[in-house]
C-alpha cells in the first residue's frame, strides 16, 4: 500500500490571514449573530488567535515592496503609542488606564500590520472582502430578526448589559456599510446587466437594513461610501466622467428616497434610524458636550495633556471609558497634549496623504475596496471609538497597504 505525500501550499495557507482578519475586525458585529452566540469561546479570542499564526505565515512566503512614503506615518503611530505609555505616568485613571494601554502596546500593532499585510497580498485581500461581503447581510437579517422579536443577543447574552447594546449596533452598521461600500463597487465593475441587477439588489438592501438598528452614523457612512467608492474607482481608473455621473446619479437617488421615507411619517415606524434624526439631530447627543470639554482640558493643561486615560476623570464622569471624547484627534490631544496632537497628524493625516498620491498608480480595483472597507471605520473614529479601538488601527494598515506591494517568495 502506498501513500502519496501530503503537501502544504504555505503560501496558500498564508492568504487565509485574510479569514483571521475578517473574523477579528468585525468580531463585536458577528457575536449578535446567532452562529456567533453557538461558539463555545469568545469570537475575538478564537479570531486572535487564529491571525497571529497565520500572519507569520503570510510574513514569511512573500517578498515585500515599501513605497518611501510609508514613512512619516508608520513612524507617527510608533511614537504615539510611546507617547501614550508615557503619558500613562501623570495619568489619575487607574481603570481606563489598565485596559487601554495593553490595547495601544499589544494589539494596535498587530491589527495594523495585519491591515499592512492583508491589504497588500491579493489572494489574502480576496479573502478578506469576500468575507465582509457574507458578514454585511448575515448582520443585517441578525438585526432585523432581533428587533422583530425583541430577542437582542450581545456575545451570546440575551438580555446583556444595557450600555453595550448601543455598541453593538454601531457595530452592527459599520459592518454594514463596509459591506455596502464593496457591493457598490461590484456594481460598477459588473460587465453584464445581470451581474449590475444583483448587485443594485444587494446594496440596496443593506441601504434598508441601515435604517433599523439606530445607528445614524451608520448610515452616513454607509452613504458616502455607496456615493465615493465607486466613483474613486471610476476616477483611479481614469474616468473622471463616469465618476462623476456615478456621483451625481447616487446622490439624487439617495436623496429622493430618504426624502419619500420622510414625507411618509407612517413609513418612520420601526426605523430607529430615520427616528433618531427626527429626534432632535446632533443639538441632542451628548457629543458636543464631550468635544467641548476635550478641547478645554487638552487646552487647560497644555503642553503634556492629562495623560492616557485621564479625560473622563477631569472631565467629572469618573471611571467611565464609554465617555471618551469621541473623536481621535481630540483625545490625542485632551489626553496626550501637544506631542499627541502632532503624533495623530503625523499618523492618520500621513496616510490620508499616501491614500491619495497612490490612488491613481495603485489598481483600481485594489484602491477602491481598501476605500470601502476603510472609509466607514474612519468616520466613525471621528464621532465615535476611542484611541484603543482594534478595527481603526486595522483600517489604517489597510489604507497604509496601498504603498506595499506583495509577491509570493
Amino acid at each position: 500500500m502506498s501513500w502519496r505525500a501530503l503537501r502544504i501550499d504555505s503560501a496558500a495557507l498564508g492568504a487565509l490571514a485574510g479569514l483571521a482578519a475578517a473574523g477579528l475586525h468585525f468580531a463585536g458585529a458577528l457575536k449578535s449573530t446567532p452562529l456567533g452566540t453557538l461558539l463555545p469561546v469568545d469570537l475575538t479570542l478564537l479570531a486572535g488567535a487564529l491571525l497571529l499564526p497565520l500572519l507569520a505565515v503570510l510574513l514569511l512566503t512573500r517578498r515585500w515592496w515599501l513605497h518611501g512614503t510609508l514613512a512619516p506615518p508608520l513612524a507617527g503611530a510608533a511614537l504615539l503609542w510611546l507617547w501614550l505609555v508615557l503619558a500613562g505616568g501623570w495619568s489619575r485613571s487607574g481603570t481606563i488606564l489598565a485596559a487601554k494601554l495593553p490595547e495601544l502596546v499589544l494589539l494596535a500593532p498587530l491589527m495594523l500590520l495585519g491591515g499592512l499585510a492583508v491589504g497588500a497580498d491579493s489572494a489574502a485581500r480576496r479573502l478578506l472582502v469576500g468575507a465582509t461581503l457574507l458578514t454585511g447581510p448575515l448582520v443585517a437579517v441578525s438585526v432585523a430578526v432581533g428587533l422583530a422579536t425583541g430577542g437582542v443577543v450581545l456575545g451570546g447574552a440575551v438580555g446583556g448589559n444595557p450600555d453595550l447594546l448601543r455598541v453593538q449596533y454601531q457595530l452592527a452598521g459599520l459592518a454594514i456599510a463596509c459591506a455596502a461600500g464593496l457591493g457598490a463597487v461590484r456594481l460598477v465593475e459588473a460587465p453584464v446587466w445581470q451581474g449590475r441587477l444583483f448587485w443594485s439588489a444587494y446594496t440596496l438592501a443593506l441601504a434598508a437594513a441601515a435604517l433599523l438598528p439606530g445607528g445614524r452614523m451608520g448610515l452616513i457612512s454607509l452613504g458616502l461610501s455607496v456615493l465615493l467608492t465607486p466613483a474613486l474607482r471610476c476616477w483611479s481608473a481614469g474616468c473622471p466622467r463616469a465618476a462623476l455621473r456615478w456621483a451625481g446619479g447616487a446622490a439624487l437617488a439617495g436623496a429622493a428616497g430618504l426624502g419619500l421615507l420622510l414625507l411618509k411619517a407612517q413609513a418612520l415606524d420601526g426605523l430607529r434610524t430615520l427616528e433618531r434624526f427626527t429626534e432632535g439631530g446632533l443639538e441632542a447627543s451628548a457629543r458636543p458636550a464631550l468635544w467641548r470639554a476635550a478641547l478645554d482640558w487638552g487646552a487647560a493643561t497644555l503642553p503634556w495633556g492629562l495623560g492616557t486615560g485621564g479625560f473622563t476623570l477631569a472631565a467629572g464622569y469618573g471611571e467611565r471609558r464609554g465617555l471618551y471624547p469621541h473623536n481621535h484627534l481630540l483625545e490625542a490631544f485632551a489626553e496626550g497634549g501637544l506631542p499627541g496632537l502632532l503624533l495623530w497628524l503625523l499618523c492618520f493625516g500621513g496616510a490620508a496623504a499616501l491614500v491619495l498620491l497612490r490612488a491613481r498608480h495603485a489598481a483600481p480595483e485594489r484602491v477602491a475596496r481598501i476605500a470601502a472597507l476603510v472609509l466607514p471605520v474612519g468616520l466613525a473614529a471621528m464621532v465615535s471609538t476611542d484611541l484603543g479601538n482594534r478595527m481603526v488601527w486595522f483600517a489604517l494598515g489597510l489604507a497604509l497597504s496601498l504603498g506595499v506591494v506583495a509577491r509570493r517568495a
